[in-house]
């Protein structure tokens, strides 16, 4: 959730530090510091607030270092100040942290016993003086950090500073993920690769319990019990302009635009040469979906609801049972695993916490573990039995856009590929469907974005005003329902519910009155008549109802106040249209209020806590 850069070399660390920082403003934060080592020792300068706040410190102007850790902190022990801020010192030690330390409370008082006095409220600060605990009887950092990461509970990822030891940065990873880098200039540490672009592409994402000690020239790495480590470096394919806006006035509605081609890449190398679905290039063969008779999707937020939609394909095509569960769920009332089970983890960061400890714990149940991420070679990508990566591309808006629609796509070439292996659906019908998911549905985003740009704002001009809306859908529209409510929460403010429609009668019709906002989805032909009684309902109330739905209802009039129509020339035309368009209701509306759209109050984009 929060983010960290470090850097050791012959450069200037500061602005390095900012230009980092800067990059992880996507993350979400509400206060930010950098540490710096100067000739008159470790310097820190930090603050409540926004980098730019941190850049106009007249402390920061006059630093100057070669050796630094920046920090923006979510505030989850502690509120938002400028004492809670990272980094944080206790004698000899000054770090950064991302994570949370679960047993804080029974170490400060330890520390306490031990005549420390605390400043902030935080659990960073009590890791801070556990370390420099350590560090008081070693002298050492590297014995300091494991026998100090045997008295911490919880996940943490460390960027490291020691009074006496100059140029040096030391670093450890247990449950957040942390990055290494090495430049021509020096060595770099982050917590997401988006921010080591600017200036290195050759990194190595630390492992579980991986110590590491950065200088200007080398890396060293041991392991917690002290076995040395030689780091294997990878180069990324991604480039410093993926992670710039493009143009766009927000990174989400650039993301929004960007969903055609996620689609293409996200499925095209997962249909042969032939146009089947196929996914041994994922290392997956016909044969393993053959033993699959039961699936369990687990994730978190828009992950879940893209888990939904999927559900919805599996079991259409595929015929398997489909079941979604919250992740951080999935553990305290684990569902009945039969034989056969498939437990399917998706993340679009490879690192949610919750996500990470359902898939922890279906593999120790002894069930075989799917992961369905974006980011490459992260936790959930290497620890789940098989992966596939949904190469939606580097996604900076906090809000989910290209990553959800890369989900859905990749669920949906999922269902087909398994109903053809398992002989539930023929060559043909599976070739028609690949093809309509690379080919139409990308051409449908792009009509819709183009088509209905005045009427997004038009509409989205009369909910801004409003303090409570809904959306009502049925079959797979519910389930998108739930997605488009979310979006309008996250970033416009707008307390939104998802219904499905034919609940309407057993409650929650009452809630609509006057002017009230009511979002209709219809997708599925054989339910738009049902979908109809449900606007007429809602409309008699005084519900002031756009209705989303497919352009072959034979309608001459409809009930509702708006209409925008999906193409129907395939299924997956009128999904991913009905997806991008309530994604760009979404965006229109947080822009016509004037809200951060990329970055959300309160909102992270990689929860990396539990």
């Amino acid at each position: 959730m929060c983010g960290i850069i470090g850097y050791t070399g012959n450069g200037n660390a500061v602005p390095k530090m900012t230009e980092g920082l800067s990059v992880l403003e996507y993350r979400g934060y509400d206060s930010v510091g950098i540490a710096a080592q100067t000739d008159g020792g470790i310097s820190v300068v930090k603050c409540k607030g926004r980098i730019q706040t941190l850049k106009e410190k007249e402390e920061l102007a006059a630093l100057s270092s070669t050796c630094a850790i920046g920090h923006t902190r979510w505030a989850t022990h502690g509120g938002p100040s400028d004492i809670n801020a990272h980094p944080h010192r206790a004698g000899s030690v000054v770090l950064v942290h991302n994570g949370i330390i679960e047993n804080y409370k029974e170490l400060k008082e330890q520390m306490q016993q031990k005549g420390v006095y605390f400043l902030s409220e935080t659990d960073t600060e009590v890791a801070a003086a556990v370390l420099n605990d350590c560090y008081l009887e070693s002298g050492d950092p590297v014995a300091a950090i494991r026998k100090a990461m045997l008295q911490l509970k919880g996940s943490y990822a460390f960027g490291v500073l020691f009074d006496d030891h100059k140029g040096e940065i030391y670093a450890v990873r247990q449950g957040s993920p942390l990055i290494l880098a090495k430049g021509q200039d020096g060595s770099y540490l982050a917590s997401d690769i988006t921010a080591l672009l600017p200036f290195t592409r050759e990194y190595y994402p630390l492992e579980e319990g991986e110590i590491a000690h950065l200088t200007k020239s080398f890396a060293k790495l041991c392991s917690v019990g002290g076995e040395e480590i030689t780091p294997a470096w990878t180069t990324t394919s991604m480039s410093p302009e993926a992670a710039q806006k493009g143009g766009y006035p927000h990174f989400m509605l650039k993301e929004i635009h960007e969903q055609s081609e996620a689609i293409v890449k996200s499925v095209s190398s997962r249909i042969n040469a032939e146009g089947l679905p196929d996914f041994s290039a994922d290392g997956i063969d016909a044969d393993f979906w053959k033993q699959v008779k039961n699936i369990q999707i687990v994730a978190c937020g828009s992950a879940m609801h893209a888990g939904i939609v999927g559900s919805r394909f599996l079991e259409e095509y595929a015929k398997i049972p489909t079941n979604v569960y919250i992740a951080s769920e999935y553990r305290y009332h684990p569902p009945l695993a039969v034989d056969g089970t498939l437990v399917i983890i998706i993340s679009q960061s490879g690192e949610t916490a919750d996500s990470l400890a359902a898939l922890r714990y279906a593999k120790s149940a002894g069930l075989p573990t799917l992961g369905i991420v974006n980011a490459v070679e992260t936790t959930i990508a290497r620890e789940a039995d098989r992966r596939i990566y949904t190469y939606a591309g580097p996604e900076i808006a906090v809000a989910t856009t290209k990553g959800y629609c890369t989900q859905v796509s990749v669920l949906y070439m999922l269902s087909v590929a398994i109903a053809y292996a398992t002989g539930r659906m023929d060559a043909v019908t599976a070739k028609e469907i690949a093809h309509s998911i690379k080919e139409d549905a990308p051409r449908a985003v792009a009509h819709m974005l183009e088509t209905y740009k005045d009427t997004f704002v038009r509409i989205a001009k009369k909910l801004a005003p409003k303090e409570d809306m809904f959306y009502i859908g049925r079959g797979t529209a519910y389930a998108l329902s739930l997605e488009a409510a979310l979006k309008i929460k996250e970033i416009s403010y707008i307390h939104t519910e998802a219904y499905a429609a034919g609940e309407l009668k057993h409650g929650t019709i009452s809630l609509v009155e006057e002017g009230t906002p009511v979002i209709a989805i219809s997708t599925e032909a054989e339910l738009y008549d049902k979908t109809e009684s449900n606007v007429r309902e809602v409309a008699s109330r005084g519900a002031d109802v756009t209705l989303i739905c497919r352009d072959d209802t034979g309608e001459k009039e409809f009930s509702a106040n708006e209409v925008i129509l999906l193409p129907t020339n395939s299924e997956a035309a009128t999904v991913f249209a009905a997806l991008v368009t309530i994604q760009i209701l979404a965006y229109e509306t947080a822009r016509i209020k004037g809200c951060d759209i990329d970055r959300p109050r309160n909102l992270a984009k990689s929860v990396t806590v539990e």
